[in-house]
């Protein structure tokens, strides 16, 4: 019987610490699971036509095209494409979430244990600067044109004239058979 109580508490203490191990086993499992999971990497690529020219991307310059750069939110950018030589493009430009980014689906693709990647595309074609629009003097040329045409009202605005207008007044002339307003009266009723 002494043997038999003596094998018991051995098991005991050996089964108490089994069970801290497979409880600290337990928790540790899922940690180790979460940390090891993917993530997702957001990329945006803007290029253009010719390449090479500076991007800004929300009042914020990012590089030469063609160049990718990573982004936290979905929304609309304010990019900005320019270089020497060319017109320089600005626009609106739509980032939009794929359906595994959407609520409640992100919280999935974010614990999955691959990586995933989502990538935009911006392309931007820039039209060449002509001889036309960069001449100083054309320009002065006509900036002196317009400038003549206000002095001189050649510009004036043409109205139609208006056919049988007749002018009435707004309002009736007060005479002393007609009650006065509501709010001399009411002065008046105090008194």
């Amino acid at each position: 019987m002494a043997r038999l109580k003596a094998r018991l508490k051995a098991t005991a203490k050996l089964g108490r610490r089994g069970g801290r191990r497979s409880s600290i086993a337990c928790c540790l499992l899922p940690l180790l699971t979460l940390s090891t999971g993917g993530c997702v990497e957001q990329l945006l690529s803007i290029d253009s036509d010719p390449s090479g020219a500076v991007v800004v991307l929300n009042d914020q310059e990012v590089g030469r095209t063609p160049v990718t750069t990573s982004f936290k939110w979905y929304g609309y950018y304010d990019v900005s494409v320019r270089k020497d030589g060319f017109q320089t493009d600005k626009a609106k430009s739509p980032v939009i979430a794929p359906w595994w980014q959407w609520v409640p689906f992100d919280l999935f693709a974010e614990l999955l244990p691959i990586r995933l990647t989502d990538q935009h595309f911006l392309h931007y074609t820039l039209q060449p600067i002509t001889a036309r629009l960069d001449d100083p003097n054309r320009l002065l040329r006509q900036g002196e044109r317009l400038r003549g045409e206000l002095e001189t009202g050649a510009n004036e605005p043409r109205t139609r004239p208006v056919k049988n207008a007749t002018t009435k007044p707004a309002t009736r002339a007060k005479s002393a058979s007609q009650p006065s307003t509501s709010s001399t009266a009411e002065s008046s009723e105090v008194r």
